[in-house]
């Protein structure tokens, strides 16, 4: 009981870790534009996270994401041990890539840390290939989704405005900047906050608090949107500089554009129940708006280090889980 107490509060510090290291998706924009102080921004973003937890309860009708992320690895292999090590790899990982200001995907260093563990347990024929591959794809799909979208409404966004006058249409943008980051913050907050309610439905269940991953109890997934509401309060800043400027700079229009991208991008994917990362998502949709001005207003030599850092998470976060599970064993 105590292993699964510890297990589960693990769970909780990586969600708000998620929501502190992956809040510069739904501010950046909002941010580099001055539309809101970093601080309005946290809280604004923080707001929206908490309210996708009565649309995924109320309106979807289920948390479909949490059952993709518990089903990584195969029910009879499922220990709270596996579930440990690979939190305590994904938590690494995480404070690793925020500290040097990486954009990376939590989503993929929690699923990889939890392969990787029950991979070291006992082989490769612990986890679900299939939806390791298909949550894996998503890591191409989800950012170019979200670059083609972007293209698209920046592109039919400019020749809707092309009459309007420059100052009124930014007046506008800087308004509707505040509801799109907002459906970009519920977007974040269905997707992120379901992974870690998908690992702690795991640890219930290899604890035997529950007879099946599906019956998540009511406490989890509020606690789940409320450490990401609390971590996301907590800012990212390191990362909000990378979004926000080094990629390509951002005016009220693309921000608007890049967020409802991002959002719509995050809704599919909601739908879909594949669990994808907020961080491409944005990235994908920043690179979009960028290129329609010009290829050359995208950094691409930032764009190719976030793509090789993206890339390497789910294998380096697998291989820390099986070096943490295997340490984890000389004393348990």
């Amino acid at each position: 009981m105590t292993l699964l107490i510890i297990v589960v509060a693990l769970a909780l510090i990586f969600d708000f870790i998620n929501g502190f290291h992956d809040a510069a998706n739904s501010i950046a924009t909002i941010v580099s534009t001055k539309v809101l102080t970093p601080f309005q921004a946290v809280l604004w973003a923080a707001f929206f996270n908490f309210v996708a937890y009565f649309i995924a309860k109320f309106i979807i009708g289920e948390f479909g994401i949490a059952n993709t992320v518990a089903k990584t690895v195969l029910p009879e292999f499922i220990t709270l041990h596996v579930i440990l090590a690979g939190l305590i790899a994904a938590i690494v990982w995480n404070l690793l890539t925020w500290w040097f200001g990486i954009p990376s995907s939590s989503s993929h260093t929690l699923i990889g840390g939890f392969a990787g563990a029950a991979i070291a347990s006992a082989g490769f024929g612990t986890i679900e290939g299939m939806v390791i591959l298909k949550i894996a794809s998503f890591i191409f799909l989800a950012p170019l989704i979200g670059m083609l979208l972007a293209i698209l409404l920046t592109t039919l966004t400019l020749n809707i405005c092309k009459r309007a006058k420059p100052h009124k249409a930014d007046t506008w943008f800087r308004r509707l900047q505040l509801v799109s980051s907002a459906l970009f913050s519920i977007g974040h907050g269905l997707n992120d906050s379901q992974k870690v309610m998908g690992i702690i439905a795991a640890a219930l269940f290899a604890g035997g608090q529950i007879a099946n991953i599906k019956d998540i109890p009511d406490w989890v997934p509020i606690a789940c949107f409320s450490m990401i509401a609390l971590g996301t309060m907590s800012g990212g800043w390191r990362i909000v500089k990378t979004m926000g400027t080094k990629i390509t700079k951002v005016t009220s229009l693309e921000g608007v554009v890049a967020e409802t991208s991002g959002a719509i991008t995050l809704f599919i994917t909601e739908l879909l129940k594949i669990p994808v990362s907020t961080t491409h998502t944005i990235t994908g949709a920043i690179i979009g708006v960028g290129a329609v001005k010009r290829l050359s207003a995208v950094r691409w030599g930032v764009t190719q280090n976030l793509l090789v850092a993206w890339i390497l998470t789910i294998p380096v976060s697998a291989v820390m889980a099986m070096l943490v599970y295997w340490f984890i064993g000389l004393f348990m």
